[in-house]
């Protein structure tokens, strides 16, 4: 499974909204869970980003479908990046030429 990071940042609507954002964040797991893809962690952020989500998949397609569904509610918006552990990256760096 790959892991994924999502950043999150809360819309206007989602702000104004953010007493129902526990409701909304296990929603988002059930939504994770029938697109194929596991919630390791979500965390409340202070700084940049609202939000921090550890996600894993078998495809960055589930992930990108995943954030999809949840942007387009209207409460959120989304960046998404690709994680490597440190052993898988420095396997990586290893085969390189």
């Amino acid at each position: 499974m790959a892991t994924f990071i999502l950043t999150i940042n809360w819309t206007d609507q989602g702000i104004r909204n953010v007493k129902e954002a526990p409701k909304r964040s296990e929603a988002a797991k059930e939504l994770a869970k029938k697109l194929g893809v596991e919630i390791k962690d979500i965390y409340l952020t202070s700084g940049e980003h609202d939000i921090l989500v550890i996600a894993e998949a078998p495809l960055g397609d589930h992930v990108t479908k995943f954030a999809l569904a949840i942007s387009s509610l209207g409460n959120v918006r989304t960046c998404t990046s690709r994680a490597w552990p440190e052993a898988e990256w420095t396997k990586l760096i290893s085969e390189l030429p």
